[in-house]
């Protein structure tokens, strides 16, 4: 358990909040073996998130109206409202690649009308959405070396499946934009998308219009590399013109 990154340790912490309505520091921190300070780092970041409330030596859960309203309503939506405008890409038949992220796992539920998909991911929970669908796609797995950080497959290995297939389109999401240059992302594990993107006819990528004009270090996808940008309404006229210039196509949810 004390392996588990920060991202999976969180999840389950809400979890437990959520099936026992409270936890303690102490509980949790001989659970995940981590120190006190980490897990109050841990309660400090998922009460910014609205995911809990903090208390006097641990925390308590949500009131479910409180949920709904915040979290359900101001973060999920959008992204429910950019898969239904990413999905609006997608015919019966395609052969297409969803990248891992929150973003993309958001557009398997707009698959269900699709019929005859044919799927690769390298995220497990896209896979088993994936499988749950009644409309049953062919799925198709990377594989390769299981990476913590972005809860993904990656290395030579994946890079290797995706070289043998042939796409119609990537659905990929991005941790920023940078406007002169392309997508940009936290992880330096970069080849996997880049293969992924010269792997498909058509790069879609799927982006709440806060990340705009984010500069993060790592350039993920250049410009030239990239078709399609969907996001939503609050994207800015002078940024909608500056991607254009670089003649890629943006839909708006």
């Amino acid at each position: 358990m004390s392996k588990r990154n920060t991202q999976q340790r969180r999840h389950l912490i809400v979890q437990q909040v959520n099936e026992h309505g409270e936890v303690s520091v102490d509980e949790l921190t001989k659970q995940f073996i981590i120190s006190e300070v980490t897990i109050r780092k841990d309660l400090s970041a998922l009460e910014a998130s609205g995911l809990l409330l903090r208390r006097y030596g641990g925390a308590i859960a949500l009131p479910k109206e409180i949920i709904n309203e915040v979290f359900s309503e101001e973060v999920s939506k959008r992204k429910v409202s950019l898969a239904k405008a990413a999905a609006s890409l997608i015919k019966d038949h395609h052969r297409i690649i969803i990248d891992s992220g929150s973003t993309t796992a958001a557009l398997i539920d707009q698959l269900n009308d699709k019929r005859g998909l044919v799927v690769m991911t390298n995220s497990l929970n896209v896979a088993n959405a994936l499988n749950a669908l009644e409309s049953e796609p062919t799925l198709l797995m990377t594989g390769g070396t299981w990476d913590n950080h972005s809860e993904s497959f990656q290395g030579q290995v994946a890079e290797q499946v995706l070289r043998s297939y042939d796409f119609d389109q990537l659905f990929i999401g991005a941790d920023g934009i940078d406007l002169q240059r392309g997508t940009t992302t936290f992880n330096e594990l970069l080849g996997l998308s880049q293969v992924m993107a010269t792997s498909a006819r058509r790069v879609v990528v799927m982006v709440e219009s806060d990340k705009i004009g984010r500069k993060i270090p790592n350039l993920e996808l250049a410009w030239q590399n990239i078709d399609v940008l969907v996001t939503d309404k609050s994207i800015s006229t002078e940024q909608k013109a500056q991607i254009e210039q670089h003649n890629v196509q943006i839909l708006i949810a």
